[in-house]
Formats: C-alpha cells, sequence, structure tokens
C-alpha cells in the first residue's frame, strides 16, 4: 500500500481522493489509513482457505487443509437450544456485555471441570469467538514497548495481536526435533528486563503439540519466578489423544492465578465455529479493565449465541466424544500418510487437529518446473498442481513447514495426500 501524497489540485477543485479511493494521503500528507492498521498482515490461514473455495467455486476439484474448523455439524441438542432462544423475546434486548450469568456460571464450571482451577463467575467475560478474547487479553496487560514471548510455531493471530497493543513480539521457535515444544531454558534465553507476557497454547495451533504436566509445571514456575504474564489458550483442552489429559498451567502453578489469563471458547470442541462464542477468564483487575474494553468495543455477545454455548457446555457430551473419536482415526491416517511421501517429515500430534510436517528436504528442488526455495512458493505450487491447499510455515514462524488440519472427511484427507505423493513421487 503506498503512503506517497497525492498529487497537488487546484484550489478551486475538491480533493476527491477520500471517495474514489485512490491511495492518495489524507490532509497534511498524514497517510489515509491508520499507521498500525494497515501493518496488520491479513490472515494466512484465511486467505489460503478463500483461494482454495474460489478455485473450488470456478469448477478445480481443490481439496483443502486450510481452514481449522471441525466438518462436522453443530449439536443438534444445541442447535435445538439457540432455536428456542430466538423465539424468546427476552433474547432479543441488550445483555450484560461482559455475558450471560447463566453463560459465565457455565464457563466457571468448566474451567474448574478441565482447567483444574476454581473461578467465579465474575471473573469470566464472554466474548465474540476466541480471538476477541486473545486481542482482548494482550490489550489488558501489554503496554508500547513491552515484550510477548511467542513459542514458535504459534497461532498466526498472536503477533498481530501483540503488535495492535503496542508489544514487540519476540518469537521463541522449537523445531520438529523438539517436537515443537519450547523448554525452560530457551525462554530464559529470549527474556529481557522488558518481557511483560508469555503466550502458552497446549495443545497447539498449528502444530497439535502437547505440553506434558511436567513440562507445564516447570514454565510455569518460571514464570512465575520472574513476574512474567501467562496468556494460556485453551481452545483445543478437550482435543487430546493417546490416552493424555490436559494439563493447564493454573492446574500445574496455582500461584500464577493472580498472573495468567485463560482463553478459550466453543468453537473447535463442539463444532461451534460460525455461533462465535469464547470467553477469558483471570484477576479480577484484568478482568474489570478488559470489562470496560469491550463495553465499548462490542458489548454483549450475540444472545441466541450463548444460549447455544449454555447448552453446548451443559448438556450431553456425548458428539463431543465423537468428534474426537474421528479426530483421532484422521490424525493416524495422515501422519501415516504424510510420512510415506520422501522429504516429509510430520511428528505425530497429541492434540488439536493439525499437522505440521517439516519440508525442508523439498526446498531448493525443481517441482512441475520451478524450483521453491520457500514453503510459501511451494505451498502454490501444490495448490496450483496438485489442486491442495496447505498453508505455509510463514505463517506461524520460519519458512520450511507445512500446516494440514485434519479436521475434514476420511475420503478428502485420503485423496488429499495422495495427490500430494503423486506430486512428489
Amino acid at each position: 500500500m503506498s503512503t506517497e501524497a497525492a498529487s497537488p489540485q487546484p484550489t478551486d477543485s475538491p480533493d476527491t481522493s477520500t471517495r474514489t479511493g485512490t491511495d492518495a494521503s489524507a490532509p497534511g500528507d498524514r497517510p489515509r489509513i491508520a499507521s498500525r492498521i494497515a501493518a496488520i498482515a491479513e490472515s494466512a490461514t484465511l486467505k489460503v482457505d478463500a483461494k482454495a473455495k474460489a478455485l473450488k467455486a470456478s469448477g478445480r476439484p481443490v481439496i483443502s487443509f486450510a481452514a481449522g474448523e471441525p466438518d462436522f455439524a453443530t449439536p443438534a441438542h444445541v442447535v435445538d437450544a439457540a432455536v428456542a432462544a430466538a423465539q424468546d423475546p427476552a433474547n432479543h434486548r441488550y445483555t450484560p456485555a461482559t455475558g450471560l450469568p447463566e453463560l459465565k456460571r457455565a464457563v466457571a464450571e468448566k474451567t474448574a471441570r478441565d482447567s483444574g482451577t476454581t473461578v467465579d463467575p465474575s471473573q469470566v467475560i464472554i466474548t465474540n469467538g476466541g480471538k476477541q478474547a486473545v486481542y482482548q487479553a494482550f490489550q489488558t496487560v501489554v503496554d508500547a514497548g513491552d515484550e510477548v514471548l511467542l513459542p514458535a510455531p504459534y497461532w498466526t493471530t498472536y503477533p498481530e495481536a501483540v503488535r495492535l497493543a503496542g508489544g514487540v513480539p519476540v518469537d521463541v521457535f522449537a523445531g520438529s526435533d523438539q517436537g515443537y515444544l519450547v523448554t525452560v531454558e530457551q525462554l530464559e534465553a529470549a527474556r529481557t528486563p522488558r518481557t511483560k507476557a508469555l503466550l502458552f497454547c497446549s495443545p497447539s495451533n498449528p502444530t497439535g503439540a502437547v505440553y506434558s504436566a511436567e513440562q507445564t509445571r516447570a514454565i510455569g514456575a518460571w514464570a512465575l519466578e520472574h513476574g512474567i504474564w501467562v496468556i494460556s489458550d485453551e481452545i483445543y483442552q478437550d482435543l487430546v489423544y493417546d490416552g493424555l489429559t490436559f494439563s493447564g498451567v493454573l492446574e500445574q502453578v496455582p500461584a500464577l492465578a493472580d498472573t495468567t489469563i485463560l482463553v478459550n471458547g466453543v468453537a473447535k470442541t463442539y463444532a461451534m465455529t460460525g455461533w462465535r462464542v469464547g470467553w477469558m477468564v483471570g484477576p479480577a483487575d484484568a478482568i474489570k479493565a478488559a470489562s470496560n474494553l469491550q463495553s465499548h468495543l462490542s458489548s454483549n455477545v450475540s444472545n441466541v449465541s450463548q444460549r447455544a454455548a449454555i447448552a453446548a457446555l451443559t448438556g450431553p457430551q456425548e458428539p463431543v466424544t465423537a468428534m474426537r473419536g474421528a479426530f483421532d482415526r484422521r490424525r493416524k491416517a495422515i501422519v501415516a500418510g504424510l510420512n510415506a511421501i520422501p522429504g516429509f517429515v510430520t511428528p505425530e500430534p497429541q492434540g488439536a487437529f493439525y499437522v505440521y510436517p517439516d519440508v525442508t528436504a523439498l526446498l531448493g528442488r525443481e517441482w512441475a518446473g520451478s524450483t521453491p526455495t520457500t514453503t510459501l512458493e511451494l505451498a502454490d505450487l501444490i495448490l496450483e498442481h496438485a489442486e491442495v491447499a496447505v498453508v505455509p510455515g510463514e505463517a506461524f514462524g520460519p519458512s520450511g513447514y507445512l500446516r494440514l488440519s485434519y479436521a475434514l472427511g476420511d475420503d478428502d484427507i485420503a485423496e488429499g495426500v495422495a495427490r500430494l505423493a503423486r506430486f512428489f513421487g
């Protein structure tokens, strides 16, 4: 985007650049678009998914591993609750900006049950999806110049949300040889006097890596020792495999409660990505500050969606078990399929619904007449020639990796992997 000034215009001719959509600067040579907004990168995962959908709409048989959303329908009892809520005039009005009291209680109960920490409903804010919770968490605790440690590979939104708060994202990278799990030693090496917060995500998007109780405890103890805030993204906590049990940072280090914000939501566990219900849980002062922000930013989440979320959290959990079983089956199939392709090194994830193969061995080699040197270029080749959409590692940290979601049908997974095998065969 250009920030150059417009050419001078005659004094009797009005400046129409703001109406015509040109790239001219505003009066006084100020950029038309605020610099903090102009600097935001488009979500790479949504960009790839949109391109895949556009190609598919044009008639190309694209199989997309790009989007991080379950392919299942929202459970029927949740939909029924929403229908009933839409018919109740009480839900046609404004409600408390921080959420319906019934939903805040349900979230507090889930937090005690699944995150291993007891909180009062007053410590809960209901947000428009987990993404708003992440944004508000950084806005609440990060000041200009504060550094935030981001274990990488990381979800593409984290660094942008940090920058919007005026903070400085600091990558701490762990590769496939570490199972994509950072160590306390790596975090300590990245810590400076300006370190204010740590983003902790387990199970991880994009890698599916899960920190053990011991690893979580060690990282939590380190953060406590140095007075560092922890923003713990737990949205995949119900999607763990191989007999594992999710281990929350507050469960392992309860003393962190005064400097930890938990973010979560119903999107992934209950196949409710489109319903836009998330939440943040934290100490009273942080929640009060975030509540003030939300009162001006968005006010209450849709009441119909909130009623649906209550049904999801308090109703039958059998659909969750069934979906997790399907994800587990797909996880094993896609890992086996990818690792059978020369050049793919795919650690078996223990959570979420992503695989994150290391494909550095494929770079610098000729494929379909081109020689990609980055996974950004490689992903474009794969989409064009194999008609498979994957997200390049540059969206999540260093180049050399691809993210594939296995939250799609078994047949599509098999066909997509077969196309990759043919392309790289």
